[in-house]
């Protein structure tokens, strides 16, 4: 029988183990990627202007989303990425090249590229396949501003995006759990839909390396791995174009990666979801809205579809 003394604190204030080792992998992380060069408070800041689809949801603090995070090709641990990104990932110069079934293809600096249209904040919910979320207050353009630019042809129904895979810079790219490159697609529809958005900067400032600098997709009523990072190439083709995801696990990473909570992901439930930073004991999973709470605006994208086979 253990005896409780005065100073010992009560049994309603003491952290379960499992939550204080969340919280000292997630501060181990923000710490970690504070005191490597290039994290996001030592960017660039971003000369930008208000966009369209405003949200009430209070942004993720940056620490957590710019330690937390995928980029396979700088690892597959979360911390990996703000590791290793920041100090191997060399974004100038930088071009993107633009062709396909279009009329004008084009090779874009990156600095050009940037210029092409008036930066635009938007803050966008981003929700990742293994169930956590953040709200993120991106900077760019509407995709559709450079797809205008170059003229698709009619035979141009998808839009592919292929990203950087340079060993030299990306220990990741040893993995063979992707074949490299990492590509990605949308529908042409989807690409000019007015919330998909080629991202610059986060936070006010540019992209961090780790978070796909210097330039990326953000396709916010999708999972996160639709978002293809710092992008080398996006093609315009006729065929649905065969993604990475899908080539390495098809039967749990499908083209379309709506979020249709009714479809799980075959290793765990997709109804609910924990938005990073908040992990406290008594804090509630929050539901997973279809669309990640988009349906208002790209339902009707989707009219039709059976969302259960086609995810």
């Amino acid at each position: 029988m253990s005896i409780r003394r005065p100073s010992d604190p009560p049994p309603s204030e003491i952290t379960p183990r499992t939550v204080y080792e969340s919280r000292r992998h997630l501060l181990k992380a923000a710490v970690a990627a504070a005191l490597v060069p290039g994290a996001a408070s030592a960017q660039q800041k971003l000369q930008t202007r208000p966009g369209p689809f405003p949200t009430m949801e209070k942004p993720t603090p940056a620490n957590l989303v710019t330690s937390y995070c995928n980029f396979y090709e700088f690892g597959t641990d979360k911390e990996d990425p703000a590791r290793f990104a920041p100090k191997m990932l060399k974004t100038r110069p930088w071009t993107v090249q633009v062709d396909g079934a279009v009329k004008k293809a084009q090779t874009f600096d990156i600095d050009d590229l940037m210029k092409l249209a008036p930066l635009e904040d938007r803050v966008y919910r981003l929700r990742c396949v293994e169930a956590w979320s953040a709200v993120v207050p991106w900077a760019g353009f509407p995709l559709a501003e450079l797809v205008k630019r170059v003229e698709p042809t009619g035979n141009a129904r998808f839009v592919e995006f292929v990203t950087l895979a340079d060993r030299k810079q990306m220990p990741g790219l040893g993995s063979e759990v992707i074949d490299w490159p990492y590509t990605e697609g949308l529908r042409i529809d989807e690409a000019m839909h007015p919330l998909t958005l080629l991202a610059f900067g986060m936070y006010g400032d540019v992209l961090p390396a780790q978070n796909g600098a210097p330039v990326r997709i953000v396709v916010p009523w999708k999972y996160g791995f639709k978002s293809a990072k710092s992008l080398v190439r996006i093609r315009f083709v006729e065929k649905q174009p065969a993604t990475a995801w899908e080539k390495s696990n098809p039967s749990e990473y499908g083209f379309y990666s709506n979020v249709n909570p009714g479809r799980d992901h075959p290793r765990w439930s997709q109804k609910s979801e924990r938005r990073l930073g908040e992990d406290g004991l008594f804090t509630k999973r929050r539901p997973t809205l279809m669309f990640n709470g988009y349906a208002d605006q790209v339902a009707s994208l989707y009219a039709g579809m059976d969302l259960m086979k086609l995810y």
